[in-house]
């Protein structure tokens, strides 16, 4: 008996992506935090928050279709919350997407048919294997 993998409701998927925003930054307030309270510096705190809001933008951004250098948005105060939110919600999801692929992707990208109609599946990039080294989209060789 074989079971097919299904895509996450909205409450599991809810559920997770908020577990992923908490992870993301309540580390970072506490750090700044206790960053203000042992100096004494408020513009201290923010950018220890924002720094741990970018390193987590950082790491999730690869995984949700986002660029790892999109973590330099993760430096802006607020708008780095929401970017966690969104990283959070698309995480969430995974394996399977319900966002296109960007360019570089496609070429690891799949479209589902059948009852996962409208979510598309990318499998990771095998250990190894380059950017540099994957098909090139529109080119030919000579």
């Amino acid at each position: 008996m074989e079971r097919r993998a299904s895509p996450r409701g909205p409450v599991g998927r809810s559920l997770i992506a908020t577990l992923v925003f908490a992870a993301a930054v309540v580390p970072g307030w506490t750090l700044g935090t206790l960053t203000e309270r042992y100096t004494g510096s408020g513009l201290l705190d923010w950018v220890v928050t924002g720094l741990w809001g970018a390193l987590a933008v950082r790491v999730l951004a690869p995984h949700a279709s986002y660029r790892p250098r999109d973590a330099w948005l993760g430096l802006v105060p607020l708008y780095n919350w929401y970017l966690v939110c969104v990283l959070g919600w698309r995480v969430a999801l995974l394996p399977f997407r319900d966002w296109e692929p960007r360019e570089d992707e496609l070429w690891r990208a799949r479209w589902l048919t059948g009852d996962l109609i409208g979510y598309w599946r990318a499998d990771p990039v095998p250990v190894g294997v380059r950017a540099a080294s994957a098909p090139a989209g529109g080119r030919r060789s000579r």
